[in-house]
């Protein structure tokens, strides 16, 4: 028997436009042996109906900096009201400044990564942190 594989949903809340970092990130998930679900631009309820239908282990927010803290507390409002928040972990990429990186983490997300991050950290981190 198989084990299952790690499940990330990427998706880019907002139509801000920059998608470098998410792309480049969803390929390092994908070539690290995960199961990428690419989500694209989707409102925070697709972003949450998409994690639920897909059964993912994570998602990744691809967050543009201002809007970081509005569109990661209402995907956890939503995975919360569904009753799914303390299965799935969240990650928020993009230009957010460092300083927020803490209130972040207190609104529950696992990790942040900015501009310069290794993608080999954030594989890293996936593979350590998901309970399977």
């Amino acid at each position: 028997m198989s084990e299952r594989k790690i499940r990330v949903l990427m998706s880019k809340p907002g139509i801000d436009g920059h998608w470098r970092g998410g792309i480049v990130v969803s390929r390092a998930i994908r070539d690290a042996g995960m199961e990428l679900i690419f989500g694209g631009f989707q409102n925070v309820e697709q972003i949450v109906e998409s994690a639920i239908q897909e059964d993912v282990d994570v998602i990744g927010l691809s967050i543009h900096s201002g809007a970081h803290f509005a569109y990661t507390q209402q995907v956890i409002d939503l995975l919360k009201e569904k009753g799914v928040l303390g299965n799935i972990m969240i990650l928020v990429g993009g230009v957010v400044p460092a300083k927020d990186f803490s209130k972040l983490k207190e609104m529950g997300v696992a990790n942040i990564y900015g501009p310069g991050s290794m993608t080999s950290d954030i594989v890293e981190f996936i593979k350590t942190h998901v309970k399977k």
